[in-house]
């Protein structure tokens, strides 16, 4: 079969008209519905990653945040490799291939997740093999910026990243869906347990009881649970008691600490525990589903998009070596857009890797906490959504204004989520307006991800194939975006609770990258107005 198209000239009219648009729009149409495919296996570990300590897997809360922050860490990479492949192996073979590999972390994790002895460097190998649905962006996004004129490049590109962008959203609301269906293997029992029914069990129980409970775990166990409790109260208890006697101390601590102490462990150890104390609980609760689905379900998508990639996808005869495509680093363009987009597909996919362990562990200590995967896709959801919507919009009034808009829009979210406390909650009275704050930051980030990509084709328009060359490599940057959120923000949490510090970070960067923008691409006189 031809893969090379004998000509390719989108800027003729009569072409465009004639033969361009159609090639165009098909490819569009395929490259796109293997894009949400790409995002969604991405992110993918995301949403399984917060169920894993309800089946028994025995990872640290830091362990957690690393499979989170893995595949982002991984994407970047296979994006620098993915913004130099497009000249040298085309459309066509690029995103059929792409495609098929995204099979390795979808079946992979599938069997991994069926058996809790599957020990975590394991799975710290498969949240790297979720980094090929993250490197596809770098490839074909510049494909795409290749088959459109000018005029059309602002909106086709918004199109294909607002849609893509979708495949969060989409793994995050199908995982708590298909949990209940059956497509290979048998069900697990996944365990939670209530903040508030634990306080009642030990508040039932003696003291006695309690602590013939806790001496009779394994003292690693034991050091565990202690280390859930914030370390003034832990210390202040050490102090009064005046023992190293563990069982000792965890008896003295107060009821809500406790309580807290217990609710944050492994839940299969809370529920052993707690079953101890007092047989009948309500604190305990255990459902039956298939964790292995979240990952099964995809490959029969795969494989057909692979195979219609294959047979009806072109590629554009715009070739180049890998050395010829390094000329787009000595432009000092190239890294202030870099930094741009880091600041908007950057915030866009950390927030969307973190938001669900940050609901988890902010907010899980509560009395009705919430469920993370309930309110997890609605943020990348809308990012997606007014990627697309600002994607025409910046055809009419230019892109740059668009990222202007979206630094202040993040720099104002972050300032709001550390002066009222949001990342730092005292109350669940406070997680309406920490998601309202954080869904208002999806939204700038499309915003800005819609207007950036629309700077890039108009700020080295001399240049086309530099032009997408800086398509591939500022998403290849930003796409480490859910591995410094994820590692930052975990770091934070297990240091003080918290993620004031992170979100101090972010305004600093914002501003900067906003100032950016404002005096190269937007301010009267500028250098590229774009």
């Amino acid at each position: 079969m031809k893969t090379w198209l004998d000509k390719w000239e989108p800027e003729n009219e009569t072409f465009w008209k004639n033969t361009g648009s159609k090639i165009a729009w098909k490819t569009l149409t395929i490259t796109t519905l293997s894009l949400i495919l790409s995002f969604a296996s991405w992110f993918m570990m995301s949403v399984i990653a917060v169920k894993l300590p309800g089946l028994g897997f025995p990872f640290s809360k830091d362990q957690l945040f690393w499979l989170v922050a893995i595949p982002g860490l991984a994407a970047g990479f296979l994006r620098i490799i993915h913004t130099f492949i497009l000249p040298i192996f085309g459309t066509r073979h690029v995103v059929a291939v792409a495609t098929l590999l995204k099979l390795i972390p979808v079946i992979g994790i599938g069997f991994a997740v069926m058996d809790t002895n599957t020990p975590f460097w394991v799975f710290a190998v498969l949240a790297f093999a979720c980094g090929f649905g993250g490197g596809d962006f770098s490839s074909f996004m510049p494909s795409t910026s290749l088959f459109f004129p000018k005029r059309l490049k602002g909106t086709a590109l918004g199109i294909q990243a607002g849609i893509g962008n979708f495949g969060v959203s989409l793994a995050q609301f199908v995982t708590p869906l298909i949990l209940s269906v059956s497509i290979y293997g048998a069900s697990s029992v996944f365990t939670s347990i209530d903040a508030q029914e634990t306080q009642k069990v030990l508040k039932d129980s003696t003291v006695e009881k309690q602590k013939e409970v806790f001496a009779a775990l394994d003292a690693e166990v034991q050091t565990k649970i202690l280390d859930n409790v914030k370390k003034p109260v832990l210390d202040s208890v050490c102090e009064v008691t005046s023992t190293n006697e563990k069982a000792e101390i965890f008896t003295a601590l107060p009821l809500k600490a406790k309580s807290k102490a217990i609710a944050n462990a492994n839940p299969k150890l809370a529920a052993k525990i707690l079953n101890n104390l007092k047989p009948e609980n309500t604190a305990v609760v255990n459902k039956k589903i298939y964790i292995q689905s979240a990952a099964f379900w995809y490959t029969s998508f795969l494989l057909v998009l692979a195979a219609v990639s294959w047979f009806f996808l072109k590629s554009i005869p715009m070739q180049a070596s890998i050395k010829e495509q390094m000329d787009i680093f000595k432009n000092k363009h190239t890294w202030f857009c870099t930094i741009t987009y880091v600041m908007t597909f950057g915030t866009f996919a950390g927030l969307s890797a973190a938001f669900p362990l940050m609901i988890k562990y902010l907010y899980g200590d509560f009395p009705d906490a919430p469920d993370p995967l309930v309110y997890a896709f609605y943020g990348p959801l809308i990012g997606s959504a007014s990627r697309i919507a600002f994607g025409f919009v910046a055809d009419k009034i230019g892109g740059a204004i668009l990222t202007t808009i979206t630094g202040i829009g993040i720099l104002a979210g972050a300032v709001i989520l550390v002066t009222q406390g949001l990342v730092s909650p005292t109350s669940m009275d406070q997680f309406p307006l920490f998601v309202g704050v954080i869904l208002s930051m999806f939204f700038f980030t499309g915003v800005g991800n819609a207007g950036t990509f629309r700077q890039f084709p108009i700020i080295f328009s001399e240049n086309q194939r530099q032009a997408a060359g800086v398509i591939g490599w500022t998403a290849a940057i930003a796409a480490f975006g859910p591995f410094i959120f994820s590692k930052l923000i975990g770091n934070n949490i297990t240091a003080n609770g918290t993620v004031n510090q992170f979100f101090v970070g972010l305004m600093v960067f914002a501003i900067l990258a906003t100032a950016i923008n404002w005096w190269f691409y937007n301010r009267k006189g500028c250098e590229k107005p774009s």
